[in-house]
């Protein structure tokens, strides 16, 4: 029977149409193209889940098509890192405000790094030396410069708070999912985990300045000479 003498009143069938996602032809991404949905999916918590494949399926390519862009994950993650870094470690201070200004980058960092796994992965597989993390260290650097250090004295003291900060965000990281895990009923075990609050960040970032602080006023590579805003001590 054709559909025209089809029965009056008889429902017709329904026709399945199956809708295949044209894939993209070679050579038409970029590595920018590669980074922006890795970037999306990161972005979105899937971080860990996200692998060559997948974004190959996101962007309607052959895996190897990625391959022509990019190493490997972790050479994404890298970019996709410093992306993110450069829209969130800028403080809001003024730079002349040096230890309240160099405070808000280092938690700010902290932040960014507890918050956002794949930027933990990367700051702890190696040395980050993207463009992003340049430009931060060379503007955490000027402002110690300002303060009153020396070249020598304020890439000592970067490396001190880079290094707390990176470390302390990793302990916090840990320690969040712990607690997410399980329950402290003891209380020396409430104490320690209390130990790596973003309130202890601060105080033990205020301890590290202090020390900064105290450096500026008698640099070894200057000799003694006040930090910019500190005055001498009392005798």
């Amino acid at each position: 029977m054709s559909a025209a003498e089809e029965e009056p009143g008889r429902p017709r069938a329904k026709t399945k149409v199956k809708t295949l996602r044209r894939r993209a032809r070679w050579g038409t991404i970029s590595r920018q193209q590669v980074v922006d949905a890795a970037t999306r999916v990161v972005r979105a918590g899937g971080y860990e889940q996200m692998t060559i494949r997948s974004l190959a399926g996101e962007l309607a390519v052959s895996p190897m098509s990625l391959y022509r862009h990019v190493r490997d994950k972790d050479d994404l993650l890298d970019e996709v890192v410093d992306t993110l870094l450069g829209e969130v470690w800028r403080p809001r201070v003024r730079e002349d405000e040096w230890r309240t200004w160099i405070a808000e980058a280092a938690d700010k960092l902290r932040g960014f790094l507890v918050t956002q796994p794949a930027a933990l992965h990367v700051y702890l597989g190696h040395p980050v030396i993207s463009a992003s993390a340049r430009v931060r260290m060379e503007a955490i650097m000027r402002v110690l410069r300002e303060a009153g250090l020396s070249e020598a004295s304020a890439r000592r003291a970067y490396g001190a708070i880079h290094t707390y900060t990176i470390g302390f965000a990793a302990l916090e990281a840990s320690r969040a999912r712990e607690a997410r895990a399980e329950h402290h009923t003891d209380e020396l075990a409430r104490q320690l985990a209390a130990y790596t609050t973003p309130q202890q960040f601060a105080e033990g970032l205020g301890y590290l300045l202090e020390g900064v602080f105290l450096s500026a006023r008698v640099d070894p590579d200057r000799g003694s000479r006040p930090a910019a805003g500190t005055t001498e001590p009392s005798r």
